[in-house]
């Protein structure tokens, strides 16, 4: 069957998730030809290797899960790529030539964990961090190539490596060693373990600021570190020299949410700048009064780079347009082979008033009819992430079959201040649902949504909202679709990877033996026989974040009272990098949606 044929046969929504995407491209910061990728080319999201000035593509991993953590050595003659088994997110560092050859492990001396943070020196060297359940965080320098491994940082805390110097003298870490894993403080330390300075603004955990690495000037003999900080209420950079004891204030004013990276020279910063779901770029020249606009289409930049010419690269979309790499030079970057997704009805933004403040909600609606439609609330996961206007195949879909999409940046999301993200403490979860319920409520008397057919529905902390809120407002919703959720939080935090276990006792002020009813009263487990609705779930059995054990109590509990609800269990961890498993997650949710709500069958079905 020719191309043309088959997408002349396939649904729309399928096209979408079959069409190839690309990665923005990584590239060697001394061999800048060099290049790596991940792309779905084959069916499964891969590493790929792109030699530019040949035009030689190649695939460089190949495994039935996907890979998609991949590195290039400064020098661009390897990649280092992250193995775990099907998805659970435990394993080791592999390296690859770059030219392609047999994969072997790239430090031999350590053992499978959870990766947390990797730095790649000019000499050969390799700055490792690594976590475990028996160990806390650990971080190891590799000196050459193959060498022995030696441990130079270890706390049971969540901590990971920040960035290597360009000469490789300082090593940057981001720490939680005061107990606060939302707000991170830095280390700058030598290779031998040696503290060279620390920068912490949570004042031993008593302040609740965050700080992150955002990479060493690029320059030989340069100890300047950028560094996000939250001292204004929001992310912005400022140059820190952990050496000579300074910090450099920044003079960007921009509302929203601000990072930044050098230049490859170390002359200018690259600003990434989002602001209410979009996102845009910025070039600021360091003693400069302002910062200059890098023009490009409103909607989301998701990446962007600063290649050795002055060009920017940078991965755009809208919630119409699929996402495609460009440049400012005007070209496209990186144009895969192979059919285009087709576009999807662009988001509409609503302000709503709710207890507390104003939330920021995107709304997609079918082209044809006014509603009232049958809708459905995709909760953004992390809790700190937020929806932007950005492409999606999954809302896509849902808009292909006549329902409203409606996505809430509820307290805890990112990007609108850090008051806003830091909202959630302690009453973790029912806050969140506050946000959802006063949207939802504008939903309805706004006449876009059809009040007996409202669908909760989300992935990861979007999953856990979703069960939680079905038993906490058992009467708002018509159905709910939870994927790889929290549902029994007590369970899920002894089974869940450490450093998620650190951010629990964050969020909830201790363990579920510290603070059992705090626990207690955000677990969705506690409502599970409120359920009226029909509840699907699908699940992960390696996942290592919401752990499979926690599912199956909760799922167990509602096929006790012969609650109505499906399960789907599919062999992979949080999510699936292949595109046919992804495709058929979506199409048994709109199935099970339909069947419940009425409104035909699914498209291609």
């Amino acid at each position: 069957m020719s191309e043309s044929q088959n997408a002349s046969t396939t649904p729309e929504w399928e096209q979408r998730f079959r069409a190839p995407r690309v990665s923005l491209p990584d590239w060697a910061e001394d061999a800048p030809d060099r290049s790596l990728f991940v792309s779905n080319a084959t069916g499964t999201y891969e590493l790929y290797a792109w030699d530019r000035a040949g035009g030689r593509q190649r695939q460089v991993t190949d495994r039935p899960n996907g890979t998609t953590d991949g590195v290039l050595t400064p020098d661009g003659e390897a990649i280092w790529w992250f193995s775990d088994t099907d998805g659970d997110e435990f394993g080791v560092w592999m390296r690859q030539p770059f030219g392609g050859g047999q994969d072997e492990p790239a430090v031999p001396g350590l053992a499978p964990s959870y990766p947390a943070g990797l730095a790649i020196g000019r000499d050969g060297s390799a700055v490792v961090g690594r976590s475990t359940d028996e160990d806390g965080t650990t971080v190891h320098l590799m000196r050459t190539p193959g060498a022995e491994p030696v441990e130079i940082y270890r706390h049971r805390e969540s901590a990971g490596v920040g960035d290597l110097s360009h000469d490789g003298t300082l090593i940057a870490l981001e720490h939680t060693e005061h107990g606060d894993a939302m707000h991170s403080a830095l280390r700058v330390v030598r290779p031998d373990g040696s503290t060279v300075a620390e920068l912490d603004d949570t004042e031993g955990g008593t302040k609740e600021l965050g700080l992150a690495v955002l990479g060493f000037a690029p320059v030989a003999g340069d100890s300047r570190l950028l560094v996000g900080h939250q001292r204004r209420g929001r992310w912005e950079p400022m140059i820190w020299d952990p050496v000579a004891g300074t910090e450099t204030a920044l003079p960007v004013d921009l509302p929203g949410d601000v990072g930044a990276e050098w230049y490859p020279d170390g002359s200018a910063l690259l600003i990434e700048h989002s602001f209410e779901a979009r996102s845009e770029l910025w070039r600021y020249e360091p003693g400069a009064a302002e910062p200059v606009r890098v023009e490009t289409p409103a909607g989301t930049v998701s990446g962007a780079t600063a290649r050795p010419d002055g060009t920017v690269e940078y991965l755009w979309s809208s919630a119409a347009l699929p996402p495609v790499v460009r440049s400012t030079s005007g070209a496209v970057v990186l144009d895969p082979p192979g059919a285009k997704a087709p576009p999807s009805v662009p988001v509409e933004d609503a302000w709503v008033e709710g207890p507390g403040g104003r939330i920021h909600a995107l709304v997609q609606k079918p082209a044809a009819g006014d509603g009232p439609f049958p809708t459905i609330f995709e909760i953004h996961g992390g809790p700190t992430w937020h929806d932007s206007d950005a492409f999606a195949s999954g809302p896509a879909a849902w808009v292909d079959h006549g329902f409203a999409v409606v996505r809430v940046n509820y307290r805890g999301s990112t990007g609108y201040g850090r008051a806003w993200t830091d909202a959630l403490k302690h009453r973790v979860g029912l806050i969140e649902l506050e946000d959802i319920a006063a949207v939802r409520d504008w939903s309805v008397k706004s006449g876009l949504a059809d009040p007996d057919r409202l669908v909760l529905a989300g992935g990861s902390w979007g999953g856990y909202l979703t069960l939680l809120g079905l038993g906490t407002q058992p009467d708002a919703w018509a159905l709910g679709l939870a994927a790889v959720p929290v549902a029994d939080y007590v369970t899920a935090y002894h089974d869940e990877m450490e450093a998620l276990k650190a951010m629990d006792r964050t969020l909830l002020g201790g363990t579920p033996e510290e603070v059992p009813e705090r626990f207690e009263a955000s677990s969705p487990l506690t409502y599970v026989d409120a359920v009226r609705a029909p509840v699907y779930i699908s699940a992960g059995v390696n996942d290592p974040r919401c752990p499979i054990r926690q599912v199956e109590n909760y799922v167990d509990r509602l096929a006790a009272r012969d609650a109505v609800h499906e399960v789907y269990r599919y062999d992979a961890g949080h999510g699936s990098l292949v595109v046919e498993e992804r495709i058929k997650q979506v199409r048994l949710e709109l199935e099970f949606a339909l069947k419940h709500l009425g409104g035909g069958a699914v498209q291609g079905a």
